[in-house]
This record gives structure tokens, sequence and C-alpha cells, in this order.
């Protein structure tokens, strides 16, 4: 027997995935995250699902060390090298306000100190000619200074290298003949290739600062796997949607850095396809965070660039939004309200019902108060959970409010749902969207928990939970595409355009993008292309992506006012409005190579034969809306395709927990997926 095996490493759990290529079949499995050492608990869950390493023919997994990294701001010691002139344009930014109303809000710190930025003289001018050369001995005298003060990475951005990048090829060359392997090299151009000089540096500064400790983990990693007897590559999940093996990630760390939250989208769109439906709203509620995403017309909502806390990024990305909100979020009095979130008990010590020493309550401990976890049944049986410790840290809280611990149980789901219903308007706004138009496709340890009385608070009225929803990120990474994505910019007046230059400068993309799929080992069978062009209004400072049909298609008759008209339909559906007759601008072209995973042939979704029939189910105590009501609590995998039950219900299975409110109607479709109406039993 073979497996493909996919792992997302969490905050709170390590979960994995893997799909027996000889039977067709599907196995999920969870265990707690180990900080210390993150190997133990990626072996730890892999044991529980795949009995030999060697067994395995496709692994893949999902990794935050790169944005932890950032987010604790544990990441590399980095030199910035400039352009003569240009130390500043770091620091100095941008001069938007990100939040208008906030007499306290400063700019984030930047990640390299002005100390920290040398220059080197040369210069190119902005078609790319050389106006001096590189100063080759300010380059070597960084060099220096690297070995002297201790830095671990350097970032070099010169100006208009996304133009010509011969000047930072040079520098890199020097840099890595002086320094050796035991400094990583950042260059823009090979970051970020576009302009706006702040935006490429903030994404070169990033991927230097974060680069050497995801190369470092990526190498404990794939070190372990082969002393397990691991035989394949080490495929890593990028923020783009597509992965790459290892080798890439660790020359391109930045493109790994929302790597675990983005195979749940990824999974979106494939839970999607299977549903039949164009538009959907994934909710991946952890034990950490709380993110969504959008799946638009049945393809992931993917933008060209994005903010990472605070610092632009020139990268490709799924658009996340996410917020401190997850199972583990700690309850707590503040000028005598409550709140819950954005701190985390973590996987150490967690939640006080996990019995590890956590005394202080969070959404899993009021859950626990209120029936709706079964505290025998947890993680597949794997864990107990200690409801007294969860009544006693929420009890104290509720002592400190003067409310009945139940009812303030109650409400720290209230207010965790009313935060994570917010961040969902945030997404849906910037496309014009009510939330009411999408079905809401729940997943995470948490989210099933939560997803009724999110959808309830935004008016959406259909929510689905997929097979092994708590290892759903790790599961769409299973038949995610090997995705490389290029850029070069191409800068003209519509009414200047030559055909002829763009249809070669795409060919170009083109046939970089098939040579990298070449490297991945993607056979030619399984390889496409899709390509765009970022246009504008002129005048305009922000761009659409408009899709082409083909590399060749601007030689087409009537291009520019096909295109145009496209451009015009998108602009109409973003933002409400267009303006056809206006002039428009070419702004940077963009090629995405894809290779296709081969196609996993599962069997149809049958409940496990071995099972009791679920209507035997007993009932407990579990409270909603500040009643008491039985309700059954169900094993999935019980569960025929095509069965129906009115709620309340608690349905347990290995990954997750989904609870079932009582007015609402639960339908077992043909994928084994829970569609759950909202509004009414049947």
């Amino acid at each position: 027997m073979t497996y493909r095996v996919a792992m997302d490493i969490g905050g709170t759990f390590t979960d994995v995935v893997a799909y027996d290529e000889t039977r067709g079949t599907y196995f999920a499995a969870k265990a707690p995250t180990t900080p210390g050492d993150l190997a133990e608990g990626v072996f730890a869950s892999l044991g529980r699902a795949v009995d030999d390493p060697a067994a395995i023919s496709f692994f893949v997994h999902g990794t935050t060390q790169g944005l932890n990294a950032l987010l604790e701001r544990k990441g590399a010691k980095v030199l910035l090298l400039m352009s003569e002139g240009m130390r500043d344009v770091y620091h100095i930014a941008r001069g938007n306000r990100d939040r208008m109303f906030d007499l306290h809000y400063r700019k984030p710190v930047p990640l390299v100190e002005r100390y920290s930025t040398a220059e080197a003289g040369g210069r190119l001018d902005w078609r790319g000619d050389e106006l001096r050369p590189l100063d080759e001995e300010a380059v070597r005298a960084a060099a220096r200074r690297v070995r002297a003060e201790g830095y671990t990475a350097v970032a070099v951005s010169f100006l208009f290298s996304y133009v010509d990048p011969r000047h930072e090829l040079r520098a890199g060359e020097i840099l890595r003949e002086e320094l050796g392997d035991d400094v990583m090299v950042v260059l823009s151009h090979d970051v970020a290739g576009e302009w706006r000089e702040y935006e490429r540096t903030s994404s070169a500064v990033l991927d230097a600062y974060t680069g050497p400790v995801v190369r470092r983990y990526l190498g404990r990693i794939e070190e372990r796997f082969a002393e397990r007897g691991l035989g394949v590559p080490v495929q890593v999940m990028q923020s783009s949607g597509g992965v790459v093996n290892a080798s890439f990630a660790r020359s391109h760390p930045l493109q790994t850095l929302l790597s675990g939250p983005v195979g749940g989208t990824m999974g979106g769109v494939a839970a999607a396809e299977l549903l039949g439906r164009g538009d959907a709203i994934c909710v991946d509620m952890g034990g950490t965070s709380f993110d969504v995403s959008l799946v638009l017309d049945g393809r992931p909502d993917i933008s060209t660039e994005g903010t990472a806390d605070g610092f632009p990024v020139l990268i490709p990305l799924v658009n996340l939004h996410t917020i401190g909100a997850g199972g583990g979020s700690l309850a707590y009095a503040e000028a005598g309200g409550l709140r819950v979130g954005p701190e985390s008990a973590g996987a150490v010590p967690g939640p006080a019902c996990y019995g590890r020493g956590g005394t202080r309550p969070t959404v899993t401990d009021a859950n626990a108060v209120l029936g709706r976890v079964d505290p025998d049944w947890f993680a597949g049986g794997h864990m107990t959970l200690d409801v007294a410790a969860a009544r006693e840290a929420v009890g104290a809280l509720a002592t400190e409010l003067d409310l009945d611990p139940v009812t303030l149980a109650g409400g720290i789901c209230d207010v965790a749902n009313a935060k994570m219903a917010q961040a969902i308007r945030t997404l849906t706004v910037e496309h014009g969207r009510e939330p009411r138009e999408f079905t809401l496709l729940a997943f995470g340890g948490a989210g099933p928990m939560h997803a009724v009385e999110i959808a309830r608070e935004l008016g959406v009225g259909e929510v689905v939970v997929p097979l092994y929803p708590g290892a759903f990120s790790a599961w769409g990474m299973l038949g995610t595409a090997v995705r490389r994505d290029l850029t070069r910019q191409f800068f003209t007046p519509g009414d200047a355009l030559d055909g002829e230059a763009m249809a070669s400068a795409l060919a170009g993309l083109e046939a970089r993008g098939l040579a990298a799929l070449d490297e991945q080992g993607v056979p030619s069978e399984r390889r496409t292309v899709e390509h765009a062009v970022d246009m504008r209004y002129e005048g305009q400072d922000y761009t659409l992506a408009v899709p082409l049909t083909g590399s060749d298609e601007p030689l087409a008759e009537g291009f520019l006012v096909a295109v145009s008209a496209r451009f015009a339909a998108q602009h109409e559906r973003r933002y409400g409005h267009a303006t056809p007759e206006a002039p428009v601008e070419f702004v940077t072209l963009r090629t995405t190579a894809l290779g296709a995973q081969p196609v996993q042939e599962s069997r149809p979704y049958a409940p496990d034969p071995d099972g009791t029939p679920w209507q035997e189910s007993p009932a407990k105590p579990v409270v909603f809306g500040g009643r008491t009501y039985e309700t059954p609590v169900l094993r999935r995998e019980h569960l025929s395709a095509g069965a129906q039950f009115n709620g309340p219900a608690i349905v347990v299975e290995a990954t997750s927990t989904t609870v079932v409110p009582p007015d609402a109607l639960v339908t077992v479709d043909a994928n084994g997926f829970l569609v759950i109406k909202l509004g009414g039993a049947a």
C-alpha cells in the first residue's frame, strides 16, 4: 500500500490526512502540537495515520514557521543594501494611515533599523539603461560588515531592478562569494519583480527576515523524515494556493508565509465544486486563530499583493482575514465587560479542560460548560476533557462579573461569534457582496461548533461541514496543484499598446513557468498555464488583474476593445461602477504555471459498517439560548448518505464536533457532508 499524505501544523494541534492509493480511502488524525520540537508532534500525528513513512508516495505540509517568526519578532538579523541615496526608502514607507480615527495609530516598527541599512553606488534609469556601473567595492564592504557584526541575512533592493536586475545579480554574486552559504542573500527582483520601491523593498526584507527560520525548519523536517525512511521530496504549501518542493521553498521562504491556512481555502474550492456551489465563505477556526477566505465563481480569492503584520508584500497570496479567535482564546474582564481573545492559551497549557495546568477560561471551556462537547470522546477519544476544571475556570470569571457560570459561558460563545461574524463581513464587503449570498463552509477543530450561530448572525441560510473538518486544511493540500507565479512589468497606455511586444513577453513568462514545472517533476500532460494583465483607468492608483485567454491573445484583432470591456465588467463587479469609455493603462503581466496532482479515485461515501445505528445514540443536557435541551450525541461515521435529522444535536468525530441548534435541519449529502439549513425543522 502507498499513501498520499498532507499535514497542517497549527498552533494547538497538528492534523494529518492520508489517502490510501490502493483502497481509495482517506484517514484523518490529529495530535497536540509540540512547540518545543515540532517534529515530535508531526510524527505523533503521522503515526496515527500511516505506520511506515517509507510507504508515503507524496507528502505535503503547511507551516507557519515564517509567520510565527514575524509575529513574535524572532527572525534573522538583516542588513539592507540599497542604491546610493535611497537609504531611507524603507523607513519613510508610505504616508497613509490604516486606521484614520485611531489617535494612537503608529506605523509598524521596521524589521531593519536604519543603522543596519547600507548603500552601494551605481544606477540604472527607468528603462533599465546603465547610468553608472555598480560600485562593487561598496558591496564587498557591506559583506565585511555582515561578518563583523553578525548579520545572518542580507536583503538587496536597487532602483529599477524590476526592469533590469543586472546590478542586483552582480551584488548577489559578490555577497555569496564573500559570505558563503552561512548568510542568506535575498534579491528584491527575485522576490517581487514589480515597481513601487517601498513595497518591493519590504517584500525583500520580509523574505530575509523569515528566511533563515524557514530554512532551518525545512532542513530539520527533511532530515528527520529521511531518517525514518521517507523516500519522496517534502512538498510545502504556498501562500498563493499551490505547492512547491522544499528546495524551492528554502530559496523563496516568503512564499510559505500563509502556508497552513491556505490549505483550507483550496479544500474549500474542491468542496464547493462537489457541492455545486460557486460562492462559499471558508471559515477555519482552530485553537488559536479564526481564518476567513472566499471562493468566488469556483476559484480561490487570490490577491496580487497584501500585508503581513502591517508590512506590504508583493506576492500572489490567498486573500485571508485572520483574527485571534479560536477554541483556546482566553475570556477575561475589562472595564466591567466581557472580552474574548486575541490572547490564546495555545497548546501549552491549553484550555483548563485539557488538564495541562490551564486555569483561565477559554472558548473551549465555555463549550464544555454548556455541554456542547463530548468529554469522553474528544479528538477521537485521544483526549478526555476535565469538565469540572472548565466549570471552575468559567465560574471564577463569572464571580468577578457577578454572573451565573452557565450564562457567562453562553456570553463567551456569543462574544466570540460576533467577532468572527465581523471578520467575515470585512472580507465580503471588499467585494461588494452580502454574506447571505454565500454558503458557509465550516472547518477547523472548532469551526463546526460555532458555524451555525455565526451564520445566523450574518443571515446566511446554509452551513456545510465537510468530511474531516478538523483536518480539512490538510485534506485541501492533497489535491492542490504545483504552482509557480511569474510577473513582468509592462507599463503602457492602451492607445500605445504593442500587441506583439505583449505577446512576446507573455510567451517568455510561459516558457519560464513550464521550465519551473519541469524542475518540479510535473509531467507535460498535467501542465497548464494561465495569463492575466493588471489594468487600470488612466489616473488610477489601483489595478485589477484581468484574465487573458492565452499568451497570443494580444495578437488578435480587436484585443484592446475586448480586454477593456473585460476590465470594465470586472470593475463593475468589484466596485459597483465602471467607465467603459475612459482610456485604460496596462501595468503588469502575470503568468501562473500549474501542475495538476494525480486524480484521487475515492470510494463513494458510506458509513462505518461496524458502527451502531446513529438513532440509538444517548441524549445529554445541552444549553442553547439559555435553555437546556436533551440532545442526542451522534457519531458521524455512523451517518448514512441521505440521513436527515432535526436539531438540537451534537455530532462528534475524530477531528471535530458539530453543534446543531434546535431550529436547524441536517442532511447528509452524497459526499458525506453535513448540510445544515437554518430557520426551522422538517
